[in-house]
């Protein structure tokens, strides 16, 4: 079985590539990345089952070559910062809607067996109580829920249309080691280890479910091996937690001061709180097995060697 993960030198898609090769019956795992700002060939696993290919999901000649012979597809690669999306909605529309179109066209002509499109919970919109089901409406309120929304539409409308065998899952919050420093784990470990001013929106209030990347990268396999065609699946952690709690639990682990702490104003537009339903994915067998106090120390060891100079 050959496999072709999409944006497999970024955060999430990289450590996929990896523990998919190692732990899967897989004969080649197939890395397509463009190596933007968020990519890093450096992430790629050093694994002989994994073969790296520079390209974008953007450029038809480039994902045709990458898809040639493939069984399965598992689609990482987007854009993924909000404040990077509110700034150049643009950039955003042509990775994750017109990149997933390019890719759809070339699984068509390649006949896979089935393709997995990584998504958000940030499709649901903000939801300020309770939580999110599968079948719930969506209401993207930013540029790149947005455009992630579309992506599922338009993956859908080809399963409808053409009969492509596609999956969706929308994660939560995901973090762990080899993120992008822009995201806000990462840039609480930067400015706490430098003893520099932390930046959080707002009163910190915003909530977020804290999804630890190994668990993630499991659910993400799970539906890829066992999950019913067309379908789409909620990853969730059962971890929820304010901005500003999340920040005091970093500083007291890290023995810093809470007076780094610097409220900035608010993003706009921003959701003040996700939350998802994952019953359905752990019918199919999957469930968390790192909780967020390991998650962290794991997270926060890599960031004092990354960070920490």
């Amino acid at each position: 079985m050959r496999l072709l993960v999409t944006g497999g030198a970024g955060f999430i898609g990289s450590h996929f590539a990896g523990a998919y090769a190692r732990n899967r019956p897989v004969d080649e795992v197939v890395v397509l990345d463009a190596l933007t700002h968020a990519g890093d060939r450096g992430r790629v696993p050093d694994h002989e089952a994994v073969t790296f290919r520079e390209g974008s999901v953007t450029d038809p000649d480039a994902v045709a070559t990458a898809i040639e012979g493939v069984d399965r597809v598992v689609h990482f690669a987007a854009r993924t910062h909000v404040d990077r999306a509110i700034a150049d909605p643009g950039a955003f529309v042509e990775t994750n809607v017109r990149g997933t179109q390019v890719l759809l066209d070339a699984a068509r002509a390649a006949d896979i067996d089935r393709l997995v499109l990584l998504s958000t919970d940030e499709v649901y919109g903000e939801t300020l109580a309770g939580a999110q089901h599968e079948d719930d409406p969506l209401d993207p309120r930013n540029p790149y829920s947005a455009t992630k929304a579309a992506a599922e539409h338009l993956a859908g409308s080809y399963a409808a249309t053409y009969g492509l065998p596609v999956l969706s899952v929308r994660p939560s919050n995901t973090y762990g080691p080899r993120q992008h420093a822009e995201k806000f784990i990462p840039t609480i470990l930067c400015h706490a280890l430098a003893e520099e001013p932390i930046p959080v929106y707002g009163d910190g209030s915003a909530r977020r479910q804290w999804l630890y990347v190994d668990d993630c990268v499991r659910a993400i396999a799970t539906v890829l091996d066992e999950g019913a065609t067309g379908e789409t699946y909620n990853i969730g952690s059962g971890r929820e937690l304010s901005n500003l709690e999340l920040v005091h639990t970093v500083l007291e682990r890290l023995g810093r001061s809470r007076d780094l702490v610097e409220f900035v104003p608010d993003r706009q537009g921003h959701d003040m709180r996700y939350d998802v339903d994952d019953t359905k994915l752990r019918q199919l067998g999957w469930e968390p097995s790192v909780d967020m106090e390991e998650g962290l120390e794991r997270t926060i060891r890599w960031g004092r060697e990354r960070f920490d100079e």
